[in-house]
């Protein structure tokens, strides 16, 4: 290993394109690195100039596939998504979906490591063909010290800035206003739960290719006079409407490792998700799960009316901010990143010394 730092440049888009999660990882990764590990890292963002030892590569963009050719550099790859987990967020034909899938899956076969952010996605991706032993779990992180809880009066204060009661019990959950995000379901529970205030926070990012967009769209804009949609919120304002929710509610049918949960956790609040396999692995039951309307209804309204089980649900929510600490995390990408730098350059020394058998035995 050499002396000196090694020189990581992050490549992303992320930011162009407000209220993704893809951004706030993104932001809350690269934060993460260049805090905890700069004994170790030089960490630069989009530098197409200067070279790097390692190159991580935050989204898809095929200027980012074509930098990944850089074969003497250690190429990193985040998987945010698959294909699939594509249908019920934007509406293209099916063609182009074909010749996009193509192309997403062509990317992460380029890198020499992938990175998920849920297990789950591994064997989806040996499936396509990537070998097992590229692909390397390393979840999510959320800072403590910009996703926390504000005192009593603090969080009244703020009650009343978005014009709600002390006494008012919210429902809250944050995305981009698609299909797949559930927030037709959202609103349906709302309709069953009057007396309940639900809050959206996000908007349409993709604008009018977003799935759905007409019918949501009209959901928006007239919506029960229990449910707020506030549109895209910038991140740091985001540990404001934390600390006036009560209870993350998210219907999603597809997600990854969604950021909302893990600023959600940071403040204690009690979850309320759909039954998806893929929080089995990283969120280890702590979290009350339903398969309908019927059932998210039944479980937000025990959380209303039971303050036992809130509480319970609050701890269970603490445990998973617990879990995922800073520290665990970072320790993670430190021994990755050195593990990958080294494996590239053993591979391209082997490589160097095989050219030279072949020319020596001509």
């Amino acid at each position: 290993m050499k002396d000196k730092k090694l020189r990581i440049i992050m490549y992303s888009s992320a930011d162009k394109v407000a209220g993704q999660g893809v951004g706030s990882a993104y932001e809350e990764q690269v934060r993460l690195i260049k805090e905890g590990a700069s004994d170790l890292f030089d960490v630069e963002i989009n530098n197409w100039t200067k070279k790097p030892d390692i190159q991580h590569f935050h989204t898809v963009d095929p200027t980012f596939y074509a930098k990944m050719q850089d074969k003497k550099a250690c190429n990193i790859a985040y998987c945010h998504f698959l294909p699939d987990t594509l249908e019920g967020s934007i509406n293209i034909p099916n063609y182009a979906m074909k010749v996009f899938s193509s192309y997403v899956v062509s990317f992460y076969k380029s890198a020499d490591r992938l990175v998920v952010v849920n297990p789950s996605f591994i064997d989806d991706l040996v499936d396509f063909g990537i070998p097992r032993e590229r692909i390397y779990y390393i979840p999510n992180y959320v800072s403590k010290d910009e996703f926390y809880k504000k005192s009593r009066q603090a969080r009244k204060q703020l009650r009343e800035h978005f014009g709600f009661k002390e006494n008012d019990f919210i429902v809250f959950d944050a995305g981009q206003v698609q299909t797949r995000k559930g927030v037709l379901d959202f609103v349906e529970v709302a309709e069953q739960l009057p007396d309940i205030q639900f809050v959206w926070a996000g908007g349409f990012s993709f604008g009018k290719i977003t799935d759905g967009y007409e019918e949501l769209k009209r959901v928006q804009e007239n919506p029960p006079k229990n449910v707020h949609f506030l549109g895209i919120v910038p991140r740091e304002q985001m540990n404001d409407l934390y600390n006036i929710a009560d209870v993350l509610f998210m219907p999603s049918y597809n997600e990854l490792f969604p950021m909302t949960i893990l600023e959600a956790v940071n403040l204690h609040v009690p979850l309320v998700l759909r039954d998806l396999d893929l929080y089995k692995d990283i969120l280890f039951d702590h979290y009350l799960k339903g398969d309908n309307n019927t059932e998210f209804k039944e479980k937000i309204e025990s959380l209303y009316k039971d303050k036992e089980l809130y509480a319970q649900y609050q701890n269970e929510s603490k445990a998973i901010s617990d879990f995922y600490s800073k520290e665990h995390v970072l320790s993670m990408w430190r021994e990755f990143y050195l593990s990958a730098y080294k494996e590239k350059q053993d591979a391209l020394l082997a490589k160097k010394k095989n050219k030279k058998k072949k020319k020596k035995n001509k």
